[in-house]
């Protein structure tokens, strides 16, 4: 699956690159992102290299997840992390968090919607699947702005830190989307 970048307004989602990690590891220091991600604690910059380097950039090579980081058009600056977990079936869950200095514009709610948008347009996927801690108020907002139908509060459905929590669940069908489909650019080289 070749790599692309996606353009949303004035925001850009772009692959990830090895120059990302000192802002991961920054990022998942924030108690916010800590809270509601299944993420190790203490979080070391080892753990940001291999989200980057096998999560980010690896599993896109095995066509697993594609990975994307949510950046300012105007002069590149981080926002956010948005990505998929792709199933091999045609359906594909996805994940996403905020740097905290972008949260609370609108941010996420634009790059969910791009990111669905280039899930249906150019994967081809039949389901988008999200799936967050009950609780996780914000991710369940964002989630609903973007076109997502809440479906179901699971019962024990994940373990965070190793303790079975309930989850909400919700889902987007490529019907469900109207806004105009993302324009994918090639990404530029470097990095």
């Amino acid at each position: 699956m070749e790599r692309e970048t996606i353009t949303a307004g004035d925001l850009v989602l772009r692959p990830f690159v090895v120059n990302d990690i000192p802002w991961v590891h920054d990022v998942s220091l924030d108690p916010a992102v800590q809270r509601f991600l299944q993420i190790p604690l203490p979080y070391r910059r080892s753990d940001a290299e291999f989200f980057v380097r096998e999560m980010a950039i690896a599993a896109w090579d095995r066509r697993q997840r594609a990975e994307f980081v949510v950046t300012s058009a105007g002069d590149g600056t981080r926002l956010g992390r948005v990505g998929l977990g792709l199933d091999g079936s045609g359906a594909a869950q996805i994940g996403y968090w905020m740097d905290p200095a972008a949260r609370g514009r609108g941010v996420a709610t634009v790059s969910v919607r791009a990111l669905c948008r280039w899930a249906f347009d150019r994967l081809a996927l039949g389901l988008v699947e999200w799936r967050a801690e009950v609780g996780n108020v914000a991710s369940r907002r964002v989630a609903e702005k973007a076109g997502f139908r809440l479906e179901a509060t699971l019962r024990q459905r994940l373990v965070h830190r190793g303790v079975r929590v309930d989850a909400w669940v919700g889902s987007m069908l490529p019907s469900e989307l109207t806004s105009p489909p993302a324009r994918p650019t090639r990404p530029a080289s470097g990095d």
